[in-house]
């Protein structure tokens, strides 16, 4: 097994296990393993394919829990977004941008645990966070934080986030496949390797979905906030 495959079942494994228990999380996780061996743009056609899967599994399996109201009106923002994330992919890397995620991510996370309540965010404020979430899922497959921001602020409970982001994510996924397809981004031989991979992956999603059980949900909520704050700082260092 070459550097190659191993680089991409760490990046897989660890990512989709993070991601099956929060909802959010994998790419965040898995980009910058998967970076020591591969391009940005290759990179992400792999976590494309792998969030796909996932998102067929975790859909049918959570779909009941699904604030199919907020899924709604992410829709239309998220599926711009994505088309303007990728767009520039093909051309640009644009890494001001992503310091730019992560600066915005690390304050919101500031302002939540400094005033330690909940608040609302008007519809203005959800496309717009919609669209960027979309862009740069579309970008750099790292739009889940926005759209972190946007689901625990209108969702009720852990549990309803965590089935939310998994349709939300879902979504940007089944946009972004045909986009880097047509893009030349996402080629036959990534498919070939992805099926090498295929048997750790079903065991990231079996893993993290035991440990979310036995996870206690208290500590869950703060364990969101605490990734969330470490992506944001992982972005603007890197």
């Amino acid at each position: 097994m070459d550097v190659f495959i191993i680089v991409l079942v760490l990046g897989v494994f660890i990512g989709f296990f993070i991601q099956t228990i929060l909802g959010f999380g994998g790419s965040l996780v898995a980009l910058p393993i998967l970076l020591y061996t591969m391009s940005l743009s290759e990179a992400i056609a792999y976590l494309s394919i792998f969030y796909m899967l996932s998102s067929i599994y975790l859909m049918q399996k959570e779909w009941q829990h699904i604030d199919k109201a907020l899924l709604k009106k992410m829709t239309l923002s998220s599926l711009i977004g994505v088309a303007i994330g990728i767009l520039i992919l093909s051309f640009a890397k644009p890494l001001v941008l992503k310091k730019a995620l992560g600066l915005f991510i690390v304050l919101y996370v500031v302002y939540k645990l400094k005033s330690n309540k909940s608040f609302a965010l008007h519809g203005n404020v959800q496309f717009v966070l919609g669209l960027l979430g979309g862009f740069f899922s579309g970008l750099f497959s790292t739009g889940g934080p926005l759209y972190v921001v946007v689901v625990n602020a209108s969702t009720p409970n852990v549990h309803t986030f965590r089935a939310t982001m998994f349709g939300i994510l879902a979504l940007v996924t089944f946009a972004r496949i045909p986009l880097l397809a047509v893009g030349g981004m996402l080629r036959s031989e990534q498919f070939m390797y992805a099926l090498i991979v295929l048997p750790f992956f079903m065991m990231s999603l079996f893993l993290g979905k035991w440990a979310y059980k036995l996870i206690n949900k208290t500590f869950l909520s703060k364990m969101i906030m605490l990734i969330l704050l470490m992506s944001g700082i992982a972005l603007l260092v890197k």
